[in-house]
């Protein structure tokens, strides 16, 4: 299983959201938002997983922590790497039910990279998930995910939100990535925030309150 932190909530977990990160970072880049989506009553277990260190071409082939190899205009490149770490995830969903969690109050969450791995695995997985969190990111081989998609996951709720002036994923491809979401039949709730490659302050407000209605 991948190497993962932690964070428990004060009483017994009652849901959890597994949070991956963006490209380069590591598990500890999203442990400041706990406390800023102030949701302790809901007593949520939070779940930040390290990515495997590999080479990235995008990045002239340096080694960092990457959900898959990027590069760009190839919609196919890291198809073999987003399989493995669909899998890697599946196995940190699988844990959290072990702890006596329902997949039902499972998120999957994620920033760029880690976006697409968790639309890719939520659209997916065999079990009905909570929802998923999808934050300046894109639905990685749209007709891939149609072909392989499960009927668990049906009308699986999505935050889907982005940056307008993000320079790293231009606004259009999250676009392109809610029509296809609405288009299999996901209840998305789209955000477009004035930020670049990030995230801001409403913007968590808005996934606390979509994280609230959700649960």
């Amino acid at each position: 299983m991948l190497e993962h932190i932690c964070i428990e909530p004060e009483h017994r977990a009652e849901a959890a959201i597994i949070w991956l990160h963006g490209l380069g970072a590591d598990g500890h880049d999203f442990e400041p938002v706990v406390p800023e989506l102030g949701l302790s009553d809901l007593n949520i277990r939070y779940v930040f997983p390290h990515a495997p260190e590999r080479p990235v071409s995008i990045n002239n082939g340096e080694v960092m922590r990457a959900w898959f190899d990027f590069q760009p205009h190839a919609e196919t490149a890291g198809n073999e790497d987003i399989e493995a770490s669909a899998h890697h995830l599946m196995d940190l969903i699988d844990a959290q039910k072990a702890l006596g969690l329902r997949s039902e109050r499972i998120f999957l969450a994620g920033f760029s990279q880690g976006g697409v791995i968790a639309l890719h695995t939520a659209l997916r997985y065999p079990e009905r998930l909570a929802g998923v969190i999808a934050l300046s990111t894109y639905l990685h081989d749209p007709l891939g995910t149609e072909r392989a998609r499960h009927d668990a996951n049906l009308a699986i709720p999505i935050f889907l939100a982005h940056g307008q002036g993000d320079p790293m994923i231009p606004i259009m491809r999250a676009a392109t990535a809610r029509e296809n979401l609405t288009r299999l039949a996901c209840d998305v709730e789209w955000h477009a925030y004035p930020m670049g490659h990030q995230v801001c302050l409403e913007e968590l407000q808005d996934l606390a309150a979509f994280i609230r209605r959700t649960l």
